[in-house]
């Protein structure tokens, strides 16, 4: 009984530390034989504009259900991306499929040159200068969400040298 309130407590303080945002919906099909069964699929970044950002991707019957999943999942897969005076440490490149990502530290007033879901991913991850490039030819949000995801996660800060 004690142990439940604790829980639902725990859960609301993570929901409200934690900004989210949808970045792809998609209706998917699988055949069978007796017929096609559709589902959706969500795409859901989640960040606390303060470094630490995660992805989540889930399917469910409804639209609600999937949403639901892909945020649980996105808040379970969080990194702490390295933040130095606003921007990222230094560049950083990644590759995901057929998607490229190249992250650029840029100086102070600069502000956010991104497109599309790198956008999505360094407003909630709370870098303010920023220049990135979005180099394959792919239009799929997924996969240019998963390699900007993984540009961040290579970031290192370097730290002074202590004699």
């Amino acid at each position: 009984m004690m142990r439940d309130k604790f829980r639902r407590n725990r859960v609301e303080r993570i929901k409200d530390e934690f900004d989210s945002k949808l970045l792809d919906l998609a209706r998917v099909t699988r055949v069978t034989a007796g017929g096609k069964r559709l589902r959706f699929r969500a795409v859901v970044v989640v960040g606390n504009k303060q470094g630490k950002i995660g992805v989540g991707v889930s399917k469910g019957l409804d639209v609600a259900q999937a949403v639901e999943k892909a945020t649980r999942l996105a808040k379970k897969n969080l990194i702490q991306v390295p933040i130095v005076e606003d921007t990222i440490p230094h560049e950083s490149y990644a590759k995901f499929g057929a998607a490229q990502v190249m992250l650029k530290p840029q100086r102070k007033g600069r502000g956010l040159v991104a497109g599309g879901v790198v956008r999505v991913i360094c407003t909630l991850a709370g870098i303010k200068n920023i220049s990135s490039k979005i180099l394959g030819r792919t239009g799929n949000k997924l996969n240019n969400a998963q390699a900007a995801i993984l540009a961040l996660r290579k970031l290192k800060v370097k730290s002074p040298k202590t004699k």
